[in-house]
């Protein structure tokens, strides 16, 4: 399910029909992670009902033979020396649908460690051990996608860059001799990248073709940045204006 949730994010991003998705489709890759892990979260508060539900009937379930001991063994140990191997792997991409691959192998590794130590304990000792370990497990599941989902929602919203990203778009605009002063610099998140927005002031006598050659240059300069994808450049001859656009605090022609 993991795989094909992620598989089907990745396929619809490479396919783009520029007359509908006019700037692309990496918001995709947020939606995808998104719906993975609200899913994941989900399995996990199944598996905590589950859990106190088997401690509430109080009873010992019947004990394991070796054969299924050795099974037990062989089964879980291996899914999880591969799952650590593809967790290795895909823990060193900087692509965000592999590296929620990476969270899933990583989650299957510790929950399946966890799962057997429980489930051995449980059937040598007290039987309770195995649903609360479950329990914790559940916890965990919860815990670790909620958090997924909350990044990855937050990153769809808007919410500003870093200071040190902001600091860098600066300093990237200052260094231009023709630019006189900076009116604002905003870098926000719109998916997993960041939309930037530049204002500019300008010399008022210079030519409209001079200007046009320095606003496409900072942009292409700032779009080249990998953590950008896509700038505005505006220029002016004077930053003692209102500013240009105002922030809407709910939908156009709805009720207050």
């Amino acid at each position: 399910m993991a795989g094909g949730i992620l598989w089907f994010t990745h396929l619809s991003m490479k396919n783009i029909n520029i007359y509908q998705y006019p700037i692309g489709k990496l918001r995709v890759q947020p939606v995808g992670i998104i719906i993975f892990a609200a899913i994941m979260a989900t399995l996990g508060f199944q598996i905590l009902v589950d859990a106190v539900e088997e401690l509430v009937k109080d009873k010992a379930s019947d004990k394991m033979t070796s054969d299924q001991l050795i099974w037990l063994y062989t089964i879980m140990l291996s899914a999880t020396a591969v799952k650590l191997a593809l967790w290795l792997y895909c823990r060193t991409s900087r692509n965000e649908i592999v590296r929620a691959y990476a969270n899933d192998h990583y989650f299957d590794v510790i929950t399946n460690v966890v799962g057997l130590v429980a489930a051995v304990l449980g059937d040598k000792f007290y039987w309770w051990i195995d649903p609360a370990g479950a329990i914790f497990l559940a916890v965990y599941t919860i815990t670790n996608w909620s958090r997924t989902v909350l990044e990855n929602a937050v990153s769809l919203v808007g919410q500003s860059a870093a200071p040190e990203v902001l600091q860098k778009l600066t300093y990237l605009v200052i260094r231009h001799p023709q630019v006189k002063r900076i009116d604002t610099v905003r870098a926000y998140t719109f998916g997993v990248l960041y939309f930037v927005e530049v204002d500019i002031e300008l010399p008022e006598d210079l030519p409209l073709k001079e200007a046009h050659a320095i606003g496409e240059t900072l942009q292409i300069k700032i779009e080249r940045l990998p953590e950008v994808e896509r700038a505005f450049v505006h220029l002016d001859y004077e930053c003692d204006h209102k500013p240009e656009h105002s922030i809407l605090s709910r939908l156009p022609n709805s009720q207050p």
